[in-house]
């Protein structure tokens, strides 16, 4: 009988600390994330003045589609490292107007050439202007920001892509 009562006090003290646990584990799992625009801007901001080298993939040097390939995928977004299929990712922006910050902006090749060859995050908008400002790998400067009023992205726009939910 001193044997079984043993058996059970040790088997009680090894299935309380145990049963605690699993009790703190449900306590801590962590609450879904909402990701903004401004956290995304802030994400893609830490990377300026990071090398443009045409199929780089991060964080030591981008080209432009894995530059927003990085930042996205950093919040679980699982985006391809083209801008021409980027292009039909997410949903789409129909105006300037209708931009926020965190979407997607792409540009043509060359000026009259209706294919993408370039892409952007948006960092803030200008409505009275019609403009914006975006963040992107560029060939000449590496991770920098732009505005869209600049002459060279003013005639190559196409277009903008939506990936973060919670934006209408």
């Amino acid at each position: 009988m001193k044997g079984f009562r043993t058996y059970l006090l040790a088997l009680l003290l090894i299935s309380f600390p145990l049963a605690a646990a699993a009790q703190e584990k449900v306590e801590t799992v962590p609450s879904v994330q909402v990701v903004t625009g401004d956290d995304v801007v802030e994400y893609a901001r830490t990377f300026k003045g990071v090398p443009y080298k045409l199929g780089a993939a991060g964080p030591k040097a981008f080209d432009c589609s894995s530059y927003t390939r990085y930042v996205y995928r950093h919040f679980g977004y699982d985006i391809t490292a083209y801008s021409q299929v980027q292009f039909r990712e997410g949903r789409p922006v129909d105006s300037y107007s209708d931009l926020q910050k965190g979407d997607l902006v792409f540009f043509g090749k060359r000026r009259g050439v209706r294919t993408i060859g370039h892409v952007g995050i948006v960092v803030s908008v200008d409505r009275e202007r019609g403009s914006f400002t975006f963040i992107h790998a560029s060939v000449s400067g590496g991770v920098m920001e732009q505005t869209s009023s600049h002459p060279y992205f003013m005639m190559r726009y196409m277009g903008a892509r939506r990936l973060l939910p919670g934006q209408e």
